[in-house]
């Protein structure tokens, strides 16, 4: 098993945003030094917990700070960003990157960001989907460009000129596009088996239960299955709510108290998701009613935590539930106390990964 690294950081409403970004940052840094294979960050443009407006944007700054890991968008919202602008940004970053770039895609699940940039009452879904399409197909095919779409028109036959090469998209490096993941959510998830079957990748969200984890599995295969492609464990990473402290006191303390970052986490998610009605997400059952989804059960469900040992055994546990998977992506949550944050990193890399892996 391989150790990455998955944000949508809920930083407290009024923390400073400079200094929130400033954590954000360092927590992908130290986890380049620590070895981890690939980090990904989420985009929320309206939301001032979530509050990385630009998952590219944010990436860019860390190119000359991270020396081997990959970095993904995690994800971007495709409905809300218009499909040529896309593809000259990431096919830039792409270059940027020397290659350590991965495409992680989305339709977008924040309503007030839906809202803002006008695809609220829109077929999203349809609009993800017609969004990617014409990125690959820009980055597949030579100008002048002729992409016509339900949402999007793209072209440059008005203007391309064949002696400069004007109106012509920029390629990314990795040929014919970057790697591309797609974060499932939802139990069952009918995306992973459509996306496997166009050779993407998936990555489970830290916030569902291992029992509707493991059905991810099962949609990936069937994916693969319908293009012949061999399904592959190492391909599917699963991310997962870690705090790994020193001792146990600290452990249940801050990964669990009702003043610590990781209740934070879920105490904004679960409200979030309550106001939504889509609490499905944190049931063993999903004819089980809503009043009985605690916040507590959900902490106690989904944030491992303890010393290495312990975490250790949770994470083997978990394994034994799911099936095997190629990476842990550590979820990062805010950084309310640095140096327990970053010591849970550490010990997670140094520590944790080598008694999983000697399992």
């Amino acid at each position: 098993m391989k150790l990455g690294f998955f944000t949508m950081p809920m930083h407290p409403i009024g923390k400073d945003w400079q200094l929130s970004l400033r954590q954000d940052r360092e927590a992908f840094i130290l986890a380049d030094q620590l070895g981890f294979v690939e980090g990904y960050v989420g985009e929320h443009a309206t939301d001032p917990e979530e509050n990385i407006t630009s998952s590219a944007l944010f990436l860019a700054t860390l190119i000359d700070a991270t020396k081997t890991m990959k970095l993904g968008t995690g994800t971007l919202n495709m409905p809300n960003h218009h499909p040529a602008a896309l593809a000259c940004h990431m096919a830039m970053l792409d270059h940027l990157l020397a290659g350590r770039f991965i495409l992680g895609i989305s339709p977008g699940a924040l309503p007030s960001d839906a809202e803002v940039f006008g695809n609220i009452d829109m077929a999203r879904p349809a609009m993800f989907l017609e969004a990617i399409n014409q990125v690959l197909k820009l980055w597949q095919t030579d100008p002048p460009y002729n992409i016509e779409g339900k949402f999007w028109n793209l072209s440059t036959e008005r203007t391309y000129i064949p002696e400069t090469g004007m109106g012509t998209i920029p390629k990314p490096l990795q040929r014919p596009h970057p790697p591309v993941v797609c974060t499932a959510v939802t139990p069952f998830s009918p995306g992973i088996a459509e996306a496997a079957a166009r050779g993407w990748d998936p990555i489970s969200a830290n916030f569902l239960y291992p029992k509707w984890v493991k059905t991810h599995w099962t949609k990936y295969v069937e994916g693969c299955e319908r293009i012949q492609r061999v399904p592959d464990f190492a391909n599917w990473r699963v991310a997962k709510t870690v705090f790994v402290a020193r001792d146990e006191a600290t452990a249940q303390r801050y990964g669990t108290g009702s003043d610590g970052p990781y209740f934070y986490y879920y105490r904004s998610l679960f409200s979030k998701l309550k106001r939504r009605g889509a609490l499905g997400v944190f049931k063993e059952d999903p004819a089980e009613p809503d009043d009985s989804v605690t916040l507590e059960k959900v902490i106690e469900k989904l944030v491992i935590h303890g010393t290495a040992d312990k975490v250790a055994d949770q994470l083997l546990a978990l394994k034994e539930e799911t099936g095997e998977f190629g990476t842990l992506l550590y979820a990062g949550v805010d950084w309310t106390d640095p140096d327990l944050a970053r010591q849970s990193m550490v010990l997670t890399a140094e520590k944790v990964l080598p008694l999983v892996n000697a399992a």
